[in-house]
């Protein structure tokens, strides 16, 4: 029986180049979620506003009697407002579990000892969420505005309104980064993808209930910077010039939703390890 030399042996395939690795993490992610019946639904209904403000667009340009449904720049920050509902149930429903089930079986340690680093790792997983949220904010706003002008058969409401485009993308990513940080960081203190999205919606609803209690107490909105979603509607107002609905100056509230980002940034850098540490 002949015996083959099994001696080193230069690698004849291909190298991916450095830093790309988080694209693999993100590609698998996409699949499994858009593998599911429940995503696509949840995709498909979060989505029904495009439709009915499609409409909505159509008629005002068609029909003189639905005039009143012409678009303005407040129409599309309601849009965002709307939206809110199902950027929370989509936050957690894709986020709870990102990182929360890897931990639960244990795949950090898989995950870190091959060449990807952390940073790489979380990035991958942010990656997910935020094309996902995106999907539902960002494209189908845009796409109203590609809507608008079609049935218009004109520019004339996009030069009259040139700073939309950059508000509805400067919103867009100000309201998912802080979200998808959020959630990826929370997903990080848990092996349990339930408890993750019950400790997120006990920060949306206990924020923002505390703020009202406070609100009625005071008499005045000037604590609103209290509020996660609160500080993005009054950030949202800013960017879509339009004024704010509470006292607080959005100064303080963009430096809340910053300081937010950066410690959701130094949980993540502390719980995500491939071995854990006892201190």
């Amino acid at each position: 029986m002949p015996i083959h030399d099994q001696g080193y042996r230069r690698y004849a395939g291909t190298r991916a180049p450095r830093g790309r690795a988080w694209t693999v993490i993100t590609r698998a992610g996409m699949r499994t979620f858009f593998g599911r019946r429940a995503f696509l639904g949840l995709l498909l209904l979060s989505w029904s506003q495009f439709f009915v403000r499609t409409v909505q667009i159509y008629a005002a340009a068609n029909l003189p009697q639905a005039a009143f449904f012409a678009p303005t720049p407040e129409t599309f920050r309601r849009f965002f407002s709307i939206q809110e509902l199902f950027v929370f149930v989509m936050t957690v429903y894709v986020g709870a579990g990102l990182i929360a089930n890897d931990r639960r079986a244990n795949a950090l340690q898989i995950y870190l000892s091959k060449p990807l680093t952390r940073v790489e790792y979380v990035f991958g997983k942010l990656a997910i969420l935020m094309t996902l949220l995106l999907l539902i904010t960002w494209v189908p706003a845009i796409l109203l505005l590609i809507v608008q002008i079609l049935f218009a058969g004109s520019f004339t409401f996009v030069r009259s309104n040139g700073y939309l485009l950059p508000a509805i993308t400067l919103f867009s990513f100000v309201d998912v980064v802080t979200v998808s940080t959020t959630m990826l960081a929370l997903s990080s203190l848990s092996n349990s993808s339930r408890y993750v999205g019950m400790l997120y919606a006990g920060v949306i609803f206990f924020s923002r209930a505390l703020f009202n209690v406070l609100r009625f107490v005071t008499g005045a909105s000037t604590l609103s910077w209290i509020s996660f979603s609160v500080n993005l509607d009054q950030i949202g107002d800013v960017i879509f010039r339009l004024p704010p609905q509470y006292d607080t100056p959005w100064p303080v509230s963009l430096l809340t939703i910053v300081g937010l980002i950066v410690a959701s940034a130094i949980v993540l850098e502390r719980r995500v390890r491939g071995v854990e540490i006892v201190a």
